[in-house]
């Protein structure tokens, strides 16, 4: 007699499979690798925890966790979450961090918003606890309508085609193993794992953009025009990184074949050179096309202080304007640190002294 043959679907190991699948392709986590945990006690954050937890335990990848919780001091239920992750990693036998401020007073003193503010001393801590435990990476638990989420208020803030790229699977130290994940799938893996996650009552409440586009624009769009609309945009944001990958590589030749000089200053305080000055060759600048000439200004302004903060469109489209009118003239930013100067043929972006 023939054996019977059973297919058996198990979709808790298909979630970890898809976990572990894109932890490889994007290679967030390695052997030897310490990682910190940012934890609230939500379903995404649980789920995170939990599979990454198995697949350390089953040795597929050797790293260890320890897990970070920040008890925000606003809602009611706070002390609950925060016991709640205390006591599950408890029962895992993972080492956890807590902490506990007053998110409300916090904004008030440094006149920020309690979005802002939570952000900064989320990162602060995670810093923190990275330094006290030797960790190398956080992870954080951003799921695929996350990502699109955040597509869409790119899009409505009138951003340019960097922001169809989303939230990154890895930044720096900071990956999200999770970010190929649908939040419908987390539920479910809670669900049948009996997680039983807090939920976060403020995620209810149509007050800011991100809640407003989860709790009315996604599911009217879902209803009305195409069900399929996380994969739609998701789909979309894998398309765009593959032509800004391309566009950054194409900004790289073009500035250093215009590139013509740096001076460097050493600041005293962190005993680092930094560059406080880079010289292009302006006709070589005005030979490229807009695309380009955009993204070059960006880079070197992004040499000479790492970001591009305050540097908006309307700045970038001025200084291209005085490149291509060849105006011996000085255009200063509204940052106040960016001096561009045109002379000689040649553009001088400096730091302002």
């Amino acid at each position: 007699m023939n054996a019977l043959k059973f297919y058996i679907k198990d979709d808790n190991k298909m979630l970890e499979e898809k976990v572990i699948n894109t932890i490889k392709k994007y290679n967030l986590i390695e052997d030897g690798d310490k990682i910190v945990l940012g934890v609230s006690g939500g379903p995404d954050s649980i789920t995170m925890l939990n599979i990454l937890n198995e697949i350390k335990n089953k040795n597929l990848i050797k790293f260890n966790i320890c897990v970070a919780h920040i008890n925000h001091g606003i809602r009611d239920n706070a002390i609950i979450d925060e016991k709640f992750v205390l006591d599950f990693c408890e029962k895992k036998n993972i080492e956890a961090f807590v902490l506990r401020i007053n998110l409300k007073e916090e904004a008030k003193k440094n006149k920020k918003g309690l979005e802002e503010m939570g952000r900064i001393k989320r990162y602060e801590f995670f810093d923190e606890i990275c330094t006290k435990t030797n960790s190398n990476k956080v992870a954080i638990a951003h799921n695929s309508n996350d990502n699109v989420e955040t597509i869409i208020m790119n899009i409505i803030r009138g951003s340019g085609l960097s922001g169809l790229k989303g939230i990154e699977a890895k930044s720096g130290k900071y990956i999200r193993p999770l970010i190929e994940i649908k939040r419908e799938e987390i539920e479910e893996y809670c669900e049948k794992e009996n997680l039983n996650p807090r939920h976060d009552e403020t995620n209810d409440e149509n007050v800011y953009t991100r809640n407003k586009i989860r709790n009315i624009a996604i599911p009217y769009i879902k209803k009305e025009l195409n069900p399929n609309i996380i994969e739609t945009i998701t789909r979309l944001s894998e398309i765009a990184k593959d032509d800004i990958n391309y566009l950054d590589i194409q900004t790289k030749i073009a500035y250093n074949n215009m590139y013509l000089e740096e001076n460097f200053e050493t600041q005293n305080v962190y005993k680092v050179e930094k560059k406080a000055k880079i010289i292009l060759d302006l006709k070589k600048f005005n030979k490229e096309p807009k695309a380009i000439q955009k993204r070059v200004i960006l880079y070197s302004i992004n040499e000479l202080f790492g970001n591009t903060k305050g540097i908006e469109r309307i700045h970038i489209e001025d200084i291209i304007k005085l490149c291509n009118n060849n105006i011996g003239n000085k255009y200063l930013t509204p940052n106040k640190k960016t001096k561009i100067v045109i002379k000689n043929k040649k553009i001088y972006i400096e730091v302002v002294k």
